[in-house]
């Protein structure tokens, strides 16, 4: 899950003279006092050097995992409505997550679990494929070469360019764009809110056994998160799920089997056809989103590790970022939306969790879960619409940051966030914000403000809209 709000950053190398603050290396004293007896482990992730031991970083990798596992029960719910299978999404779910995170803690040994990206899936699955009309695995495809996209810019350096030139007004309205269309996606879930041919949507029946389960859903969520019980979410799908069983809504199918076959999904995407100038505002939606997701998750959660510098930098930020796009690509390949970073990685932050061994045991546990695909089968997609309406709350707190005092800062950043939901597409939400940004800062006398970056990414937008939605 992303956060909003994201800062400006720049890639690190690890080089002499780097601002970023590294641990201190202990003391032989300290390293008795951390319990930790000398092996690869240790060397490796550097535990005595991070201030940690063994089992706290087996137990925050545990909590990691049981705040995020939600994923592969709503993940399958929200593709499926593309069209793809959803048991095959599943363990893929499972295996893109538990290689992203294993890589994660492998690769730049920070406590960083990844996973398909919430709001992401969503747009791929309701605004690109249903509401496009394309394939599924066309759709697949721009993920892909957003992902391509992403991974260039990481490498390039334009990323930092892209985050330090950006308006930080656009910078929270995106994200908070993508929560409450999360949200509307819930709320249609549990049939709280319908279409209507009179006023577009309107109320459900709230007294039906949907309605009323998936409200459940959402209430033992924000109670339990409300109290400081990490696995809330997943507390609420088990509960609600048990609950529908027991009224006949699902049938209990098994708790454990082999995992099911992925063929319907593996090396299905159309990379060719995805190359449509009609899809370019797409590809170029997924790999804006995937920026500030990353970047974004992987500031606040080194932040809480107090590993960051004053720019929001921290140590092994290139490798990381590497890492999350290059999972992009392969998750596409196999066959799920978008990877990103996991907010809820700072749970086990929280609990002690300071390098990469926590990412890996969590990713470890991810494998463990595909062999429970009949569970994950049963999940009713009422018994999910809480946790989309949680993760929107999530995402819409950054409006907070946003200066409504100054007009110029307030009307783009509520641009973007309402045309989301209301448009049901991500593009559309960025597109009309940066217009929007552009137009009241030039009307304002303001023209110093506008970066040219900005002014050339809302100048292709009118393109777009003028030339390729028109025609």
């Amino acid at each position: 899950m992303n956060v909003p709000g994201n800062e400006n950053s720049a890639p690190v190398n690890e080089l002499p003279g780097s601002s970023v603050p590294k641990p201190q290396q202990p003391s032989p004293q300290q390293n008795s006092q951390t319990g930790n007896p000398p092996g690869f482990i240790e060397r490796f992730f550097k535990l005595s050097a991070h201030n940690t031991t063994l089992s706290t970083e087996i137990i925050a990798g545990i909590t990691t995992f049981m705040t995020m596992v939600y994923i592969v029960f709503v993940n399958p719910q929200i593709l499926s409505a593309a069209g793809m299978d959803p048991s095959g999404v599943f363990v893929v779910t499972c295996m893109i997550s538990a290689l992203g995170c294993i890589a994660m803690g492998l690769i730049a040994n920070l406590p960083i679990a990844l996973a398909p990206a919430m709001g992401l899936n969503a747009f791929f699955a309701f605004s690109v494929v249903v509401g496009m009309g394309i394939s599924w695995q066309t759709g697949m495809g721009t993920i892909f070469w957003g992902a391509i996209c992403f991974a260039l810019m990481s490498l390039l350096g334009i990323r930092s360019w892209i985050l330090s030139n950006i308006p930080r007004c656009l910078r929270i309205g995106i994200p908070s764009g993508i929560g409450l269309l999360i949200a509307l996606v819930g709320l249609n879930n549990a049939d709280i809110v319908v279409a209507s041919p009179a006023t577009m949507i309107t109320v459900g029946d709230l007294s039906s056994l949907q309605c009323v389960l998936g409200a459940l859903s959402f209430f033992i969520i924000v109670i339990l998160a409300s109290r400081g019980i990490h696995a809330a979410v997943l507390i609420s799908i088990v509960v609600v799920t048990t609950i529908a069983a027991i009224m006949g809504d699902v049938t209990f199918t098994g708790v454990i089997s082999m995992p099911p076959s992925i063929e319907n999904t593996f090396g299905q995407l159309d990379i060719a056809g995805a190359l449509d100038l009609g899809l370019a505002g797409v590809i170029f939606s997924f790999a804006l989103v995937s920026l500030f997701d990353s970047s974004g998750t992987m500031i606040g959660v080194t932040e809480k590790c107090g590993i960051t510098d004053d720019r929001g930098r921290f140590p092994r930020m290139k490798q990381a970022l590497m890492t999350d796009s290059i999972t992009s690509v392969t998750g596409a390949y196999m066959g799920t939306s978008t990877v990103t970073a996991y907010i809820e990685s700072s749970a086990g932050v929280a609990v002690g969790g300071r390098t990469g061994l926590t990412a890996v045991v969590t990713g470890l546990l991810f494998i463990v879960v595909i062999f429970f695909s009949p569970l994950a089968a049963m999940v009713p997609g009422y018994a999910v619409a809480g946790a989309l309406v949680y993760v929107g709350i999530l995402m819409s707190s950054g409006l907070a940051k946003v200066n409504w005092g100054d007009m110029t800062e307030a009307a783009p950043a509520f641009v973007t966030c309402i045309m989301m939901p209301f448009s049901f597409s991500i593009t559309e939400g960025i597109a009309t914000g940066f217009i929007t940004y552009c137009v009241m800062k030039a009307g304002s006398g303001r023209w110093s403000e506008i970066h040219p970056g900005v002014a050339i990414v809302a100048l292709l937008f009118i393109i777009k809209f003028v030339f390729v939605d028109g025609h």
